[in-house]
């Protein structure tokens, strides 16, 4: 038995800490230069929607209503009790907390997101969102595994240390994702309770056999020293920590919203973790996906209501501890339904599916068009994938975490195409995590603009792409590239025959991204 075949399998770490509740995993420290960077405050939270979640009762294209009413009849939301987004979208009636924070700028909606070559089995397409991989490509580490692996070979060894005494991710409930998976070791463990782990037997380090038998048991010390210290470290933070929103249910009540509480709570004791990794299961709903008597109940709308929910009460008890601008979070499941309900009043296995980023730093609004939906369905037909997951996750690192563009091209085995997602904050938070926001000054105007659009920036000596780019993620122009010596610079550019829209200004250079939103008449 292998290492990685040992650590998944084994007994000592398959037992969840239980923090108020709440099972919790945790992916071990690192020395990342920007993901995982002590400089940065910037947190991630992930929330997987298990089972396959049917994006065209959660984000309704009401422009497509008539095509739907036929296809999925006795599911389908009655469309003067939809939430209305803009005039072709609108959310499920349940998600009036999610609307909310869309009506705040607060929440970001990408459309029609997959993967090439959609696979629907629930193992086969959980694994490829995990590893990044193409669906014709079987690969056994994580996307975010393999990001770890470039920034320190030899893990576990060293860790946690005086300079990194936190776990860089936590995954609240039952099993940590494969996600963390490396070359050598899965940077995630499994704990039970913090009390308990405290004094897990086997970290002694007397003499080992100089055999491959001594090589795994002098590993498996190293991970249950790192169990032991981790779990004093949540245990104390956790102490230290406090939730402020009156809009959380009552424990038990929301599992995703018991869990989203955890993470404020942490992040409230001064935990440094970077990445947080949720669940909500329930997705697959091959049938009572809606209640027969009534549409507007049944599985799915309380799965939706519980998400919605959980979010709102989540992104409150940030704002009011002043946390709000340090998080991003999105979701993600691995497929979406099939456009066509069945006769149990359900959806079987589809393909993509909207996926939602929220937090007080996305811009805001909805990437990607409604699906098209023709009358002449093939049977089994899903809604075609329009976006890659993986452009999402990537555009996500390099513009929140400040990851190279380069790395990850690396990172994934595909085309990478950029997505604005994310914008900048002006604030102290947001300023003090990477001070080249201070450096480059980079400020476009006039905002909107018509023809013709000016920066001004500061260079400290570096390469500088300036590109427009469309609110697809796609680049229109290329305006600059080149290196520009370090002082100064205000650049006019003309840009005839663009059509009036959401645009944004991006400057990039080797450790720096900005895209600024603007809008053209």
């Amino acid at each position: 038995m292998n290492r990685r075949t040992f650590l998944r399998s084994g007994s000592v770490f398959s037992l969840p800490v239980v923090l108020s509740g709440v099972n919790i995993g945790v992916m071990a420290s690192s020395k990342l230069n920007y993901l995982l960077g002590d400089e940065s405050d910037r947190v991630f939270v992930l929330i997987q929607q298990n089972g396959g979640n049917d994006g065209l009762n959660m984000v309704i294209p009401i422009d497509q209503y008539g095509v739907l009413s036929t296809l999925r009849s006795n599911i389908l939301i009655p469309e003067g009790q939809t939430l209305k987004l803009t005039d072709g979208t609108a959310f499920h009636p349940v998600m009036q907390g999610l609307k909310s924070l869309y009506d705040e700028q607060a929440v970001t909606i990408i459309q029609n997101v997959g993967y090439e070559n959609q696979n629907r089995s629930h193992f086969r397409s959980t694994d490829i969102w995990d590893t990044g991989s193409r669906a014709d490509e079987i690969l056994t580490t994580g996307w975010i595994g393999r990001y770890l692996d470039t920034q320190h070979y030899g893990y576990p060894e060293g860790y946690p240390n005086e300079e990194y005494p936190h776990p860089i991710a936590i995954t609240l409930g039952p099993s940590v994702s494969e996600t963390c998976q490396g070359l050598a070791a899965n940077f995630s463990l499994a704990i039970n309770d913090p009390t308990s782990l405290l004094s897990i037997p086997g970290t002694n380090s007397e003499m080992l056999p100089d055999l491959p038998y001594g090589d795994e048991l002098k590993f498996l010390q190293q991970v249950i020293q790192q169990t032991n210290v981790y779990s004093e470290v949540l245990k104390d933070t956790a102490e230290k920590g406090t939730n402020v929103s009156g809009l959380y249910p009552d424990t038990g009540q929301n599992r995703l919203a018991d869990q989203l509480k955890i993470v404020a709570q942490l992040m409230s004791g001064g935990l440094k973790t970077k990445v947080y990794i949720v669940n909500l299961n329930g997705f697959d709903t091959h049938a009572n996906q809606v209640d027969q008597s009534d549409v507007l109940n049944g599985d799915h709308a309380n799965l939706l209501a519980n998400l919605s929910e959980a979010i709102l009460a989540f992104m409150d008890d940030l704002r009011q501890q002043g946390l709000d601008e340090r998080v991003i979070g999105a979701t993600r499941s691995e497929f979406g339904r099939q456009i066509t309900s069945n006769g149990s009043y359900g959806t079987d296995h589809g393909d993509a599916a909207p996926l939602l980023v929220f937090g007080s730093c996305v811009n805001s609004g909805i990437i990607g068009n409604n699906p098209q939906i023709a009358e002449n369905q093939a049977p089994q037909s899903g809604v075609p994938v329009q976006i890659d997951f993986k452009n999402v996750f990537g555009s996500i690192l390099m513009d929140w975490f400040g990851a190279a563009e380069t790395d990850i091209r690396n990172l994934f085995s595909h085309d990478f195409e950029y997505l604005s997602i994310v914008t900048a904050c002006n604030t102290a938070t947001a300023v003090t995590q990477f001070s080249n926001f201070q450096l480059y000054q980079f400020k476009p105007y006039p905002n909107p603009f018509f023809e013709k659009i000016n920066a001004a920036f500061y260079s400290p000596g570096t390469e500088i792409n300036l590109s427009l780019i469309n609110a697809m993620g796609q680049e229109v122009q290329t305006l600059e590239n080149r290196y520009f010596p370090e002082g100064t610079y205000q650049l006019s550019h003309s840009i005839p025959d663009l059509p009036p829209g959401q645009y944004f200004y991006r400057i990039r250079s080797r450790d720096f991204q900005q895209s600024i939103p603007l809008v053209h008449f």
